[in-house]
């Protein structure tokens, strides 16, 4: 047990020198089930137009994840604009590599970028909405789901 605290505590101090982050949320699937119809939204600001953003998918899933991807809508409400959804495959591993995200124990943890290049964004508030859409369905395994928004530093 000290040594999970001891762990934990220097995960903890090591992420919060990073200030790269200006928004990173995730909702949580309880029962490590992701449900096609649970769309999780997503609301940031964005106040400095100045800077050039990457933007980013968050998954958590367990090892026993049947699939090397995940295929999933994105939805994309911007200040003054339309909302727009893109269909997006992230690649979470190949039969070589294993997985591609960064593992603790069973818990493989992704961020994979959405964006080809680092993007402006205007100023006011984002709404973000994500759907699987996987043909298993509640898709098994899956612990969390979110975005990421991250300012490209010169």
């Amino acid at each position: 047990m000290k040594q999970f605290l001891y762990i934990s505590c220097i995960i903890l101090l090591a992420t919060a020198c990073n200030t790269l982050n200006v928004y990173e949320q995730t909702k949580a699937f309880p029962t490590h089930q992701w449900v096609a119809n649970d769309k999780p939204s997503f609301t940031f600001t964005i106040t400095d137009t100045t800077q050039r953003y990457n933007i980013y998918a968050v998954l958590r899933h367990e090892d026993a994840y049947h699939f090397n991807n995940l295929w999933m809508n994105v939805s994309t409400l911007a200040p003054g604009d339309t909302l727009k959804t893109q269909q997006v495959q992230l690649l979470l591993g190949d039969n070589t590599k294993g997985w591609l995200g960064s593992a603790m124990d069973d818990i493989i943890e992704h961020r994979i970028l959405l964006t080809r290049n680092p993007v402006a964004l205007k100023k006011g508030k984002y709404i973000f909405t994500i759907q699987h859409t996987m043909r298993e369905d509640p898709l098994q395994y899956i612990l969390n789901a979110g975005i990421r928004v991250e300012k490209v530093m010169p």
